[in-house]
């Protein structure tokens, strides 16, 4: 599988990025900077996910279910609001008002429910998710919640179109998904997944995990183009 962060961080061009900095209320720079560290967390909470064969089955079938939608459809659905409601009340709907998977949130084109990939992703780390991208990235938790719950569908669509194009099984996902894992860890962005799973072990995200983070972002955006 060709490294799949950086097939994400090319499907947002500098529209999608101004649309996206203008939902959160911040400059395109910061924005594209918060998301260069999102998408790496996205898919390293996947790849954790894949690590057993449950998981890579489940991983496998949520994959093939984006599979194929057009990410400016997704972005349309996330930020365009329907009937009126605003981008902000669909986003809130798709964070279930708080950390958790939503239930009953927006759906995406094909019908399905972007509210419950993220919990799906994350798990009962959701609120950490959220937490450790404000502090890392500088956007806030509130943002960084909102800025996760757009790109999940998004990484999900690339991820089942690569699948299928390269016709991966469960298992060949799976393994597709550690390799992905470790570009991320050997390029420097691997610091705020492991800080949200708890480097320190103590069950919470705390100031230590979160230096180490720091430390790895400072290394790892700058070098990138």
């Amino acid at each position: 599988m060709s490294n799949l962060t950086n097939q994400v961080l090319e499907r947002l061009d500098p529209s999608s990025i101004q649309a996206i900095a203008a939902q959160l209320g911040v400059d395109p720079a910061q924005a594209q900077a918060a998301i260069q560290q999102a998408v790496p967390l996205v898919v390293g909470g996947l790849a954790r996910n894949a690590a057993t064969d449950e998981g890579a089955s489940a991983v496998h079938s949520a994959a093939t279910a984006h599979s194929g939608m057009d990410i400016g459809s997704i972005l349309g659905s996330v930020l365009g609001g329907a009937g009126g409601s605003g981008a902000g009340s669909i986003l809130g709907d798709m964070l279930g008002g708080g950390g958790g998977a939503a239930s009953g949130g927006t759906a995406l084109p094909g019908g399905l429910d972007a509210g419950s990939i993220l919990g799906s992703i994350f798990g009962g780390r959701q609120d950490q998710a959220t937490q450790g991208l404000g502090q890392a990235s500088g956007i806030g938790t509130q943002n960084a919640g909102q800025l996760l719950a757009i790109l999940a569908p998004i990484v999900m669509s690339v991820l089942g179109s690569m699948s299928q194009r390269q016709g991966l099984n469960p298992g060949g996902l799976g393994g597709a998904l550690a390799q992905e894992n470790q570009r991320i860890n050997q390029s420097g962005n691997g610091g705020l997944l492991g800080a949200v799973l708890d480097q320190d072990g103590d069950g919470q995200l705390g100031l230590g995990d979160l230096l180490k983070v720091g430390a790895e972002m400072l290394g790892g955006t700058r070098g990138r183009a």
